[in-house]
């Protein structure tokens, strides 16, 4: 199976930047989910496997439950150690964005990464990119960047070099982004990567449990408040919506990754074609996070760029609000309403 994403000038480029490079920073994007750190994981061990030096700098703070991956040690915060980042970065030969194409998807980093000489390398999935790379795999259609990840290393000749800590970072950063291969993961090609994944040993069973079964039990509280209390359900759109807010947080302990996935939940409720979550900042008045799920053919992406100042892909998009959550949930319904035609043809 031809699973080559990269034209044989990328491929040469690429080859001649990794080569004359010592010093290499890999980034990813603010909030790193579990495509972003698996990704990013597993293309920084590989450059250190080639005896690079390298650097892998994240924005800000990732969930807790993608702390059991190999080598999550070594990942530097920008917004605990902003000295060491702009260091490397400042000293960085070749930069690799990985899961994002825009910078100012890395919120306080962005100064310092729009500031640096190096060359850039993009790795992502995501429409629309306003990156400038000089080698660019960008591929909306595939399920993941880490899948975009396994490609190259394939198309590099480099597959014997993955070990097994490295397929378990790609196998779970395609699993995070596909909801555990439910959505976005219809191609014959992933199933073909997951084969290879397997030679290397890796335990895939684990690797769920380890991302989906490893929350606290003030977490499961959470939970099952929100879907029980909070869950506002439009029967006529086949719509629905919950809220998460701050006083939500301290009452159940929260830390950031206890409603993972969460947003999936309400489109197991029968003919269910659109979930989105609220979610207030936990540190900033007047900010709520949005995601957006769908299933078929709804757009999340048009509308979390109409009403939310976000955007993503087809059937899982985020975006964000300046507003109070009553606001946010004025707007969500508006959201709704203005795609009742779609919402709810059956």
């Amino acid at each position: 199976m031809n699973i080559d994403i990269l034209s044989t000038e990328q491929l040469e480029l690429l080859k001649q930047l990794i080569a004359d490079s010592q010093n290499i920073l890999v980034c990813c994007h603010k909030s790193p989910d579990g495509d972003a750190l698996g990704s990013s994981l597993a293309w920084s061990s590989y450059l250190r496997n080639l005896g690079k030096q390298v650097t892998l700098a994240v924005p800000d703070a990732f969930p807790d439950f993608l702390r059991w991956q190999p080598d999550v040690e070594k990942i530097v915060r920008y917004d605990r150690h902003p000295d060491v980042v702009d260091k490397a970065l400042n000293e960085a030969q070749l930069i690799f964005c990985l899961d994002f194409n825009a910078p100012g998807r890395l919120d306080g980093m962005q100064e310092s990464f729009e500031k640096a000489k190096a060359k850039r390398v993009m790795f992502d999935h995501h429409l629309d990119p306003d990156l400038d790379a000089v080698v660019s795999a960008s591929h909306p259609e595939m399920s993941s960047t880490s899948e975009v990840v396994f490609r190259v290393l394939w198309q590099l000749g480099e597959f014997d070099k993955i070990d097994k800590k490295m397929a378990s970072t790609i196998y779970s950063g395609m699993m995070c982004d596909t909801g555990g291969f439910t959505y976005n993961s219809s191609r014959p090609e992933i199933f073909f990567i997951i084969c290879q994944l397997l030679t290397k040993g890796i335990d895939k069973d684990k690797i769920y449990r380890n991302v989906y079964n490893n929350y606290s039990q003030w977490a499961i509280r959470l939970r099952g408040y929100l879907m029980s209390q909070k869950l506002n359900y439009l029967e006529d759109y086949h719509a629905s919506f919950y809220t998460l807010t701050r006083d939500d947080m301290r009452n159940f302990h929260y830390v950031r990754g206890d409603q993972e996935g969460l947003v999936n939940e309400p489109l197991r409720i029968k003919g269910t074609k659109l979930s989105i979550s609220l979610r207030e900042d936990d540190r900033h008045d007047n900010t709520v996070w949005v995601s957006l799920r769908s299933v078929d053919d709804f757009p999340c992406n048009e509308m979390a760029a109409r009403f939310f100042n976000g955007g993503g892909h087809l059937n899982a998009s985020g975006g964000r609000l300046d507003c109070s959550m009553d606001e946010a949930e004025n707007i969500t319904r508006q959201a709704i309403m203005a795609y009742g035609d779609l919402l709810k043809k059956k």
